[in-house]
């Protein structure tokens, strides 16, 4: 009997859980009174309808879909096109559709009669001679500079001449004294023309592959065209022997605001030194232009994840 009424004593509670269950009784009775008082209060002055507009406003919208960058390669067009292409693969500043100069098959490719399979390239342009290139010219000694003749009123026989020569060398472009200068008047970058089979139907001069202009066209060519004049520009300040043939393809990526963050290096089949060029070729020139706000729209994106792809020949 002593140990059954030691455990019925064990079940009362004692004063301190007495005060904890009114305090929860308590706050349980201020609640449900705060949520009637507030639904009496919003019956009253009919403040339902202004609510049921702001939930709707607060319904959650879920973020744009970002657009996925389309798997297209970039290339060079040569012979723009008006008119775009139903299916390419390839993108750049402008349109382009696939010809060949005889149409003797109809395939969905041209018919390029290259040496390499790597590189989407219409033509072989050879790369400058880096030999020569001459140096930037010394100013002249004052004992060689000479003073220029000058043309007395009347006399016609002078001036004619001198207009005539001045023209001449107006009209010609300077020679080319550093790589940069080279690769920009050749307007486009040097490479080997791709071997692959195929033909179409169109007729032209020159071949072309189906190009698709999009927004970020003209952003990459520049892009492409930078980082190649530095490539080339490394190249020939440190006077590599470029007996190797291979590649180096890197993966970087590119910010809306120019800057290039996360670059590794996938491949390299040309050793550590020419593929440290190939990562410097891209770093050099960088931050590069912010993106146009065209550009920013059709990527939907703040960042691309771009490979780049160096070739030794």
């Amino acid at each position: 009997m002593a140990e059954t009424a030691t455990r019925l004593e064990s079940l009362r509670l004692n004063r301190r859980e007495t005060g904890r269950l009114g305090l929860v009784l308590a706050l349980s009775l201020a609640a449900h009174l705060l949520v009637w008082g507030g639904y009496e209060i919003i019956k009253e002055f009919n403040w339902l309808p202004q609510l049921q507009r702001l939930a709707k406003k607060m319904e959650f919208i879920p973020p744009p879909v970002q657009k996925s960058e389309p798997p297209l390669e970039f290339v060079t067009v040569e012979q723009p096109s008006t008119e775009a292409p139903e299916n390419a693969k390839y993108y750049s500043s402008k349109n382009s559709r696939a010809a060949n100069p005889d149409a003797d098959r109809n395939t969905d490719v041209p018919k390029l009669n290259g040496t390499q399979t790597d590189v989407p390239m219409t033509e072989t342009v050879t790369k400058p001679d880096f030999n020569k290139l001459q140096p930037a010219p010394r100013p002249a000694s004052p004992e060689q500079a000479q003073p220029t003749p000058t043309v007395q009123p009347g006399d016609l026989s002078l001036g004619k001449p001198q207009d005539s020569q001045q023209q001449q060398q107006e009209q010609t472009p300077p020679r080319p004294r550093t790589i940069e200068q080279a690769l920009a008047q050749m307007h486009r970058s040097p490479g080997v023309e791709i071997r692959q089979d195929g033909g179409v139907h169109q007729v032209a001069l020159s071949p072309s592959f189906d190009v698709k202009a999009t927004q970020f066209g003209q952003y990459d060519s520049d892009f492409v065209d930078a980082v190649t004049y530095r490539w080339y520009s490394l190249l020939d300040s440190q006077q590599f022997a470029l007996d190797r043939t291979g590649k180096v393809t890197v993966r970087f990526r590119l910010h809306d605001d120019g800057t290039i963050t996360d670059m590794t290096v996938l491949e390299n089949t040309v050793g550590d030194l020419l593929g440290y060029v190939c990562q410097k070729a891209i770093n050099d020139p960088a931050p590069f232009k912010p993106w146009p706000e065209e550009m920013r729209r059709e990527i939907g994106a703040i960042s691309r994840e771009i490979t780049f792809t160096f070739y030794y020949y």
